[in-house]
């Protein structure tokens, strides 16, 4: 935590210490000896929030197969089951 700033601190100076802090990245505001709270950009929470939307995004696809398309684990353990087998057919180039 290095750009931290104290509750106190914000109630005597105001916005404008936040926005200090804010300069140099996300703010970690103390409270009673305490981290309490962590305050971002706009920009940083926009980012931060589109990230996990994909990932989330991301997890449904892996897990349900819910992309046109795609198929499920079923179909693809039959796939490999299939191709595995043909491994043991004859030699190549004999």
């Amino acid at each position: 935590m290095n750009n931290t700033i104290t509750a106190q601190e914000i109630k005597r100076r105001g916005i404008s210490a936040v926005d200090e802090a804010l300069e140099q990245g996300p703010v970690h505001v103390i409270q009673r000896n305490r981290p309490r709270y962590v305050i971002l950009s706009e920009e940083d929470y926009a980012r931060l929030a589109d990230r996990r939307q994909a990932r989330a995004e991301l997890w449904e696809q892996l897990t349900t197969g819910s992309e046109p398309g795609s198929r499920g684990k079923s179909e693809i353990d039959a796939q490999l089951a299939e191709e595995r087998a043909s491994w043991d057919g004859p030699a190549r180039g004999t």
